[in-house]
């Protein structure tokens, strides 16, 4: 008999049928069977447009298309992604979803292995289906559930048979639970993760939870396995034979996120041996602190969302595996699991590499904010089965990893009843973890006063206790769930943030927003985001907001939050050869790494060797003496290189790997000097000094020897980023807007006057917007000694300025130019509050390598604290030291663009010698740049010397 019921869509109940909760584990020595792959796939456009008669036997689906198994059927050519921070992209009338709803019929036959056992029963599980299922095995209906991100089971031994068995599983995109899934990321339907059959032998484990805590007075550490099945507990390495329900003490050396301890045992029932891993720790709060092992932890982590440019949420292990490898290979120690529960696997590789992980449950409200939190369902009774549910599954799936030391009620799901039965269901189950979650701020259900985004001086509060709230709050440690920004270009103000944390004993870290650039790979656009499937709805490139870029590329605020967080502190004058070596891991001393030094002159290494590692215990420092520097007659701008490297390979990265640096400069340097040597000379329609030709009506440089040359002039602009422009719901200055308002993107050049002295050209111009009374009065003023140009700029601001400039400095276009090479901050790129990676050296690179490939253009690839730069024929110092930018565009075009692909190389290098850049912030959700990086409308004067590269 065939039906249309689809009552179950918009059913507020977690589902029916699937079996209760249990723990997860990869592996055993029962057989299972893998049903990933090829799935015969039906796409209708409404839950009921087609009856369930594809799940009854002999159904013939030959016409049918085929989809990937774990994937997203619109990745897969079947529909297209929606993309929207928090707005709902339907009506928001819980817990109704709209008639339009996208339906996925897959179909899936198999054939038992001919070793599959013929006694015991069998389950099939569902690791992740979005966003409601309802499962058929062999034409018997199974049930339906809801949880995307969460597993499901179902018992199928009595419907099996050796050959022949077809799945057929109805996935709709819209139901009740996608009201709890509003989580800031693509909606994308499909069944994409895992689908498993497993054997279940007569005697089979069922539940267990394994109980290892480590007392750090004693150096003991207490096993206790709860089994929901009889069994044993063995674990050689600790010479353990025991009972399940049995605890016992033992020495033990505890798992940490610096030192990721496991023991190998297994639980041994009468039908199934499961392998475990267990690491031993503590987790309390204690003295308002959350302590491991008995010490404080600082939290230098990351929010990291599932994400594969072209599988979506799809992850494979080899993928999941690069993520850990990339977060432990830049100090990170700590991941949120933004905004569910990630694929397990995920977690058993944090057990293994070491990572501390706050575990999300799959709940996020946030479109209700829209109306006042109205009919938010974490306040209405009638969905609180379901939000228990998902407590459920997500505590009972991951309890047994060492890594998980809180647990997260969700996100952005306003406040409620139904989050308060998960916080007491929660603490009951595990009271051996911490409870967490952003929205409680009276910390009525939580152990932990978390917030999100507070700006530097509201975390320096807090600190100090100055904060306020209910009395429990005050008593609390403090973290930042999700703070600076990582969208574009950015973020900055990382390194404040930081020197607050390790002010303050309360402040114990917090994990920047995001991991990844959610960008879809598109043959068209490069990556697409919001926006690019046209969607009624969208939130446009917030969307692309991560630390790696799609491809899993370092982006610069990766590498620069490397540089903030890094576990080992050089600090010291170079100048007296003594450097103080600080260990800031919280458990681990220095023995896994090995010192490095180099003595640099000019940016070259003249003499580089090694030092002893000492040993200061966690949070003590040392100090060292480095070598007597070596002799050098050069006399230029010699420093100090110091390097912190793995001593031998980890399980993480290779022997050698860079864990921390730092640079202590010994002499400064000596600045270029041009003494006037040559008057102008005039010829027809040009103006001739030393080896520049000059415009004779403008004034405009035309040529430094054979180098064409066009320009230089004054310029402020700068294709705003992420950052400047700010997030839609600020109340805060929003400098990106207001550069536009005030005319800074189309300044307007007036030349006052072209003056040929006994010793200088002299160009007297006023720069300023149009509609506006503000300006900047700017001169300049060439010289030569006969071989080089020396431009000394003078800017005077005129009028009111209320805002600061994006740049300050001068552009030129060359007519070719391709490698680069340059004595300044590198190897990449580098801004006012985010530039402490930015390491003094020789560089080399090309115009195209310059470039950092944003999702999204805009503002980029400016190398800080330059010396000098030569490329195109030309060699430019400064006085002082300045910000250097070249590219295959223009400012105004790298604005224009959407996506990189809209970037076509043109004819001309465009080149900027900056005196000062604004700086970057984090502004697209969090705060703007802190006042000392602003870069204030204020009289300024500056050079550099032009020659001709022979």
């Amino acid at each position: 008999m065939s039906f249309r019921t689809t009552t179950y869509v918009e059913d507020v109940s977690p589902g029916r049928g699937a079996l209760p909760p249990r723990a997860w584990y990869p592996s055993s020595d029962a057989k299972s069977l893998s049903l990933n792959g090829s799935w015969s796939f039906r796409l209708s456009a409404t839950a009921d447009a087609e009856d369930d008669s594809f799940a009854t036997e002999g159904y013939d689906a030959t016409d049918w298309a085929s989809v990937t198994v774990p994937g997203h059927w619109v990745l897969q050519g079947h529909g297209s992604p929606i993309y929207t921070n928090h707005l709902y992209p339907f009506p928001v009338d819980p817990p109704h979803v709209p008639t339009d709803n996208p339906t996925g019929d897959h179909l899936r036959r198999f054939d038992l292995p001919e070793d599959w056992p013929a006694d015991g029963e069998a389950t099939i599980r569902f690791d992740g289906v979005e966003s409601c299922a309802r499962v058929w095995l062999n034409g018997t209906e199974l049930g339906e559930f809801k949880g995307s991100r969460l597993p499901h089971e179902f018992a199928v031994g009595h419907l099996l048979r050796p050959g022949g068995n077809v799945l057929a599983v109805r996935v709709h995109q819209w139901s009740a639970g996608s009201y709890l899934e509003d989580q800031d990321q693509w909606w994308l339907p499909g069944i994409f993760r895992d689908v498993t059959l497993l054997h279940r032998p007569t005697g089979a484990v069922g539940d267990f939870f394994v109980h290892a805590s480590y007392d750090h007075v004693t150096g003991e550490g207490t096993l206790l396995v709860d089994s929901e099945v009889a069994g044993r507990v063995t674990v050689p390495e600790l010479g353990l034979d025991l009972a399940t329900g049995e605890p016992v003490a033992v020495p033990v050396e505890p798992w940490t996120a610096e030192t990721p301890r496991l023991y190998d045992g297994v639980l041994a029932t009468k039908g199934e041996q499961v392998p475990l891993r267990i690491g031993f720790r503590t987790v309390v709060l204690e003295d308002g602190l959350i302590k491991v092992n008995g010490k404080a932890v600082l939290f230098k982590g990351v929010n990291r969302h599932e994400w594969h440019p072209e599988n979506g949420r799809a992850l494979d292990l080899a993928t999941m595996r690069e993520d850990v490898l990339l977060m432990k290979r830049h100090n990170l120690n700590a991941v949120r699991t933004s905004h569910y529960p990630p694929h397990p696997a995920f977690l058993d590789l944090c057990d293994e590499l070491g990572l501390w992980v706050i575990d999300e449950c799959d709940l996020e409200t946030h479109g209700f904010t829209e109306q006042g939190w109205r009919d938010n369902p974490v306040d209405d009774d009638r969905w609180t089965p379901a939000l228990l549910d998902r407590a459920a599954l997500m505590v009972e799936r991951d309890k047994n990893h060492p890594s998980v030391i809180f647990w997260s009620l969700g996100n952005e799901a306003g406040t409620g009843r139904g989050l308060t039965a998960m916080a007491e269901w929660i603490h009951g189950r595990d009271p051996d973890r911490l409870v967490h979650y952003e929205g409680d701020l009276g910390c009525r259900d939580t152990d932990v006063y978390s917030r999100m985004y507070a700006f530097h001086d509201e975390v320096e509060q807090i600190g100090r206790g100055l904060d306020g709230g209910t009395h429990k709050r005050r008593e609390l440690p403090f973290i930042l769930c999700e703070y600076a920004h990582a969208m574009g270009n950015g973020p900055g103000g990382l390194a404040d943030y930081q020197e607050l944390f390790e002010r303050y004993d309360r402040l114990q870290g917090g994990f920047v927003w995001e991991w990844i650039d959610h960008g879809i790979r598109h043959p068209e656009l490069g990556y697409a985001y919001g926006g690019d499937f046209g969607e009624e709805l969208h939130d446009g490139n917030f969307v692309c907001d991560g630390l790696v870029f799609p491809d899993r590329t370092p982006s610069p605020g990766l590498v620069e939050y490397k540089k903030v967080i890094e576990p080992v502190r050089f600090e010291g004058d170079g100048a007296d050869g003594t450097v103080r070596l600080v260990n800031r891991y919280d458990f681990a001393d220095l023995s896994g790494l090995a010192l490095e030094w180099a003595y640099q002159v000019d940016g070259e290494t003249v003499e580089a060797g090694t030092l002893a590692m000492p040993r200061p215990a966690p949070g003590s420092s040392v100090d060292l003496k480095l070598p007597e520097p070596p002799a050098d007659g050069r006399g230029g701008e010699a420093q100090w290189t110091v390097r912190a490297v793995l001593a031998e390979d980890t399980a993480w990265a290779p022997r050698g790997h860079e864990v921390a640096w730092a640079q202590l400069p010994v002499t400064e340097r000596v600045k270029p000097t041009v003494v006037p040597a040559a008057a102008p000379v005039s010829g027809e329609r040009i103006v001739r000094l030393g080896p520049g030709t000059f415009d004779a009506r403008t004034g405009a440089l035309l040529r430094v020897g054979g180098v064409e040359v066009s320009g230089p002039r004054l310029d402020v602009w700068r294709a705003p980023t992420d950052n400047d422009d700010g997030a839609e719901w600020q109340t805060d200055l929003r400098y990106g807007l207001l550069w536009r308002k005030f005319g800074l993107h189309r300044m307007q050049h007036r030349l006052d006057g072209v003056e040929s002295g006994t010793d200088a050209l002299t160009v007297r111009t006023r720069v300023a917007p149009a509609a506006w009374e503000i300006g900047l009065d700017t001169v300049y003023r060439w010289t030569t000694d006969g071989d080089r140009l020396r431009l000394s700029v003078s800017v005077t601001p005129q009028g009111d300025w209320t805002v600061p400039l994006p740049r300050l400095g001068v552009r030129f276009a060359l007519a070719r130019a391709d490698a680069v090479r340059w004595f300044g901050g590198g190897p990449g790129e580098a801004y006012p509050d985010s530039k402490s990676a930015s390491r003094l050296g020789r560089w080399d690179a090309t115009v195209d390598g310059l470039q950092t490939p944003y999702v999204r253009p805009q503002e980029n690839g400016a190398r800080a604290d330059v010396r000098w730069v030569e490329l195109g024929g030309l060699r430019i110092e400064g006085d002082p030291e300045f910000w250097f930018t070249a590219r295959r565009w223009t400012t105004e075009q790298l604005e224009a663009a959407r996506h990189l692909t809209d970037l076509t190389p043109g004819d001309r290098v465009w080149v900027n010698l900056d005196h000062g850049q604004h700086g970057i912030g984090s502004q697209s959700c969090g705060p703007g740049p802190l006042p000392q990086y602003f870069l204030r409308a204020e009289p300024a004067e500056f050079s550099f010397v032009f020659s001709e590269v022979r």
